[in-house]
Formats: C-alpha cells, structure tokens, sequence
C-alpha cells in the first residue's frame, strides 16, 4: 500500500510539476521593467522567450515575436533548448509511468516490468527538472548581469549625475514559476524512483544446475560406449586380467589400450 501510495504520489507532484514548466516557457514575463528611478511610467515593458510587450495605461498591451533566429542572444537561445527538452522528457515520463501505475493492469505484464518503467520515468523526471532549474537560472543570471551593467552606464556624469535613462529589466513572474515547476518535477521523479524499489520482485529461488559424480565403471567396446554411474561394483563391466581370464562378456573382445576399470 506504500509503495502504491508513493508511486501516485510522485505522479500527481511531478504532472503538476510539467504543467508548470509548459506554462513558464509560454509565459511573456521571464523579465519585466524595473520601474525604479523611472521617470516615464505610462509605459510598461517585459519580455518573454518568444516575444516583447508593451502594455500602455490606458491598459492597451501590443507584442512582438522575434521573427529572428541568429539575431538573438546565445543566452535566450540556450535557454529556449533547455525548457523544450524539459518539456519533452516529462511528456515522455508522463506517458511512462501512466503504464508503470501498480493501480493500473495491462495484460499480463509482469511487477519486474512496471518496476523498470517505474525507474525510467523517475529518471526523466529527474533529469526534466534539472533542465528546467538550469534554463531559469541562466535566463536570471543573464538578467542580473544585463541589469548592473546597465546601472554602471547610467551614473557616468560628474558627480554621480544622471546623464541617460536606460530601460533596465529584473526577474519576472515565470522565473519563480519556472523554478517551483522544476524543483515540484525533481521531486515526483526521485518518489518514483524510491516506489520502483518496492515493485521489484525479491529473488528468493535460485537457479543451479544439479552436479552428479560419473561412475567409477567406464567400459569401452568397439559397438558403442558403455558407462555406469553407480558407486557399486559390476562384475559384467569389469576386466578381470588373472591368467588371460576374462568375463563372458569380454569373451569376444581383446583388451586395448582405450579400456577402463
């Protein structure tokens, strides 16, 4: 009851944990305007993986896409790979661990073998989350860089006089999205990979060939190969070598060098 306890626990945490990530790569607001020391506050402006918006105060909002591919930072870029591949290797251990369910019973398949699903799709939830977590990490180092970087530009007059307004951008809301979605993913795959070690089957009976002692008495005649495999004596089997006298079924060969006592 644990294990299946555990099991659909780490489902759940780690669906809600790819819907997450799906909603933090679809949201515009990885980094918004820093309004701080702003003058012009009719305009508001944030940014997302796929496109830039400007929401005005009289509440109009108009986006752009990046219609480029190479003219975008290496950075965004990065960032852009890390969630798709977070995205598919949850979508893969989602469908996974829905046949990996003990509640569930397909066929005639075997608890060896929802135990191994079980391990695989916690290790792509793993790694899923991890991908999410670097993606988001990067994305909000890059925006800490850009954001000093653009105050130290700001403060280069006389006297500490402003001489340009920059727009400088800080940590949207799909940020911490992100890194929930991510950390909620992390989690749900390492509960499925503690549940696969109660799925899997203890071996209690072990295999072994059985080892019997051949016989003492090996015989051969030159109509076949005749062998005993008790411990006890055969007087039929056996040479006697006493003056040339032999048993009667030897009264027809001639002792060789191939024959055994």
């Amino acid at each position: 009851m644990a294990v299946t306890a555990c099991q659909g626990l780490g489902f759940v945490v780690s669906l809600i944990g790819i819907a997450g990530i799906i909603a933090a790569t679809c949201m515009d607001q990885w980094s918004t305007q820093d309004l701080y020391n702003n003058p012009v506050t009719a305009v508001f402006n944030y940014q997302g993986l796929w496109r830039s918006c400007v929401r005005e105060s009289s509440g109009f909002t108009e986006c752009r896409g990046y219609f480029t591919l190479l003219g975008l930072p290496a950075m965004l870029q990065a960032v852009r790979a890390l969630m798709i591949v977070s995205i598919v290797l949850g979508a893969i251990g989602l469908l996974v661990s829905i046949f990996a369910l003990k509640c569930i019973r397909i066929g005639s398949m075997e608890d060896s073998a929802k135990a191994n699903m079980t391990l695989t799709s916690g290790i792509m939830f793993i790694i899923s989350g991890l991908c999410a977590i670097a993606g988001v990490s990067v994305f909000a180092n890059m925006l800490v860089t850009n954001f000093w970087m653009s105050t130290a530009n700001m403060y280069t007059g006389m006297g500490g006089m402003v001489q340009t307004v920059q727009t400088r951008y800080t940590f949207g809301a799909a940020l911490f999205v992100g890194w929930v979605a991510g950390g909620l993913t992390l989690i749900g795959g390492v509960m499925m990979c503690i549940a696969c070690r109660g799925l899997a089957p203890e071996e209690t009976n072990y295999k072994a060939v059985s080892y019997h002692a051949s016989g003492h008495n090996v015989a051969y005649k030159p109509g076949g190969f005749k062998a005993s495999t008790g411990f006890g004596s055969n007087t039929k089997s056996k040479k006697i070598y006493d003056g040339g006298a032999h048993t009667e079924d030897e009264g027809q060969s001639h002792p060789s060098k191939y024959d055994y006592v």
